[in-house]
């Protein structure tokens, strides 16, 4: 009985809770169907409004649209009223040139047929005046031409004359004064005499370089090519040589060995190794910066290492690489003020004495190599005369090589520019003399100014004055065939002529 209770009631419970779920079931689907429907209303409304906003922006654009396309059509037709406006006036212009040209070819025509009336008459007026003259056209103008040529033959061989004079004295006035300009505006040191290098060294370190048995410094005598003088000259050594490079390496070599002290032949093979190596560099940097200081640029490098070595060379003790800086200035001045060709000049200046850095192993004179090796390195014919006819055994043909002449003398020839030692310049005053003091007809010769002027005295008796005009040629021609200078030497053959009576 109690278990029928219990499943009744539990059949009970379950159909009230069946009943209970159905109910919200239907509940919820009823609000989801409301909710459903206020969704779709409201989206509805929200794309209503949206169409009605597009169809507003829509007419927005369209109106816009339509406002540029009525600006541009009134641009296109501004623009169309120009260009019909300009071919308007082309046209106008066009028909008013016709009319032009057809007056122009009128009058052209009209002035040819009175050209060739005036031909005519101008004939018949020839034929008459011939007719009169009983003379023809040319023999009239001959005739008038040998008597304009009779009436002014002497005044124009005086004119002629007037002018030559006029030119050559304008000539040296104008030489002189463009020299001096460029003497003055260019400021170079003084030369110094270098014949020889020295290297300082502690004595206790003189029997360091001389070696076991001289092994030390007759290795380093055949390394360099130098001899090293070892004497009892405290504290330095002296290094002596015909080349300067060559002293130049052996000088770096010996300080680095005495900073080092290990002297052995090794060691002293390894030290000229690497000096030469440096010496080298040092010559190619100092080509590259002498090109630059005298503004010739863009040199073969091969012609830049070897003006380098002009570094270390000297010319009556005066630096070749800087007289050719030096020059190279100099010759640019003075072909800007004659018209010549600047870079030309400045070019041949700064390599004339480029043979001079391989004179030693090449034969021939300096200039002459100076020319192969320009022609070798490509460089123009007038630029290579230049550099090459600055000696008097090539005729200087340009005015470039003129320039470069001339600059040669005056930078060797400037007062500071070359030294000489005391015994080398006696010799060359008492060479001097003895040249002129070898004609005859001499009673005594001084030379004077440094060297740069003779003065000679003769006996009136043997000598005349024509005589005399020709002994100082004489003299000038021996002393450049005998003497080796620098600059010029002015050769002053003086006569004297004394009348002496007495009064009793």
């Amino acid at each position: 009985m109690e278990i029928l209770f219990a499943v009744l009631a539990l059949a009970i419970g379950g159909g009230a809770g069946y009943g209970a779920n159905s109910y919200i079931s239907k509940q919820k689907a009823s609000d989801a169907d409301s909710k459903a429907k206020k969704l779709l209303d409201d989206a509805k409304e929200e794309a209503k409004n949206k169409v009605l906003d597009a169809k507003h922006e829509a007419v927005k654009i369209n109106a816009e649209l339509k406002q540029e396309e009525r600006e541009r059509r009134n641009k296109i037709d501004a623009s169309e009223k120009r260009v019909a406006d300009r071919e308007t006036l082309l046209d106008n212009k066009l028909d008013q040139i016709e009319k032009r040209t057809e007056a122009l070819g009128r009058s052209e025509k009209e002035i040819e047929a009175i050209k060739e009336e005036i031909r005519g008459i101008r004939t018949r007026q020839e034929n008459n005046l011939e007719k009169i003259a009983k003379l023809k056209k040319e023999d009239a103008q001959k005739k008038l031409m040998e008597m304009t040529e009779r009436d002014i033959k002497n005044d124009l061989v005086e004119y002629i004359e007037k002018r030559k004079r006029d030119a050559t004295e304008n000539a040296d006035e104008i030489a002189k004064d463009i020299m001096s300009q460029a003497m003055e505006r260019l400021a170079t040191g003084t030369a110094s005499e270098r014949t020889i290098s020295t290297v300082a060294i502690p004595n206790e370190d003189k029997g360091k370089i001389i070696g076991k048995e001289g092994r030390n410094i007759q290795t380093l005598e055949r390394l360099t090519g130098v001899e090293i003088i070892i004497d009892e000259s405290p504290g330095v050594i002296t290094i002596s040589g015909f080349n300067p490079i060559r002293r130049q390496v052996a000088k770096k070599a010996l300080e680095a060995l005495v900073k080092d002290g290990r002297i052995h032949p090794a060691k002293i093979e390894e030290t000229v190794e690497k000096a030469q190596r440096e010496i080298d560099e040092e010559v190619k940097v100092a080509g590259e910066q002498a090109a630059r200081e005298a503004k010739v640029l863009g040199l073969p490098s091969e012609i830049s290492k070897t003006m380098g070595m002009l570094k270390f060379r000297t010319s009556y003790s005066q630096n070749v690489l800087h007289h050719s800086v030096e020059m190279a200035h100099l010759a640019a001045m003075i072909a800007d003020e004659i018209g010549a060709d600047v870079q030309v000049s400045r070019t041949a200046a700064f390599l004339h004495d480029l043979g001079k850095a391989v004179s030693h192993e090449v034969e021939g004179k300096h200039h002459h190599i100076t020319g192969d090796m320009m022609r070798k390195a490509g460089f123009d014919e007038a630029t290579t005369h230049a550099a090459e006819a600055h000696h008097d055994d090539i005729e200087a043909t340009t005015p470039e090589a003129l320039i470069v002449r001339v600059v040669d003398a005056l930078s060797g020839g400037r007062p500071g520019a070359r030294g000489d030692k005391l015994e080398n310049y006696v010799k060359r005053m008492t060479d001097l003399e003895n040249v002129a003091n070898a004609f005859s007809g001499i009673k005594k010769s001084y030379a004077i100014s440094a060297g740069r002027e003779i003065r000679v005295f003769v006996d009136p008796e043997e000598i005349d004055d024509l005589s005399a005009i020709k002994l100082a040629r004489d003299v000038a021609t021996k002393i450049e065939a005998s003497l080796k200078y620098p600059g010029t030497i002015k050769v002053n053959v003086i006569r004297e002529t004394r009348a002496e009576e007495y009064a009793k």
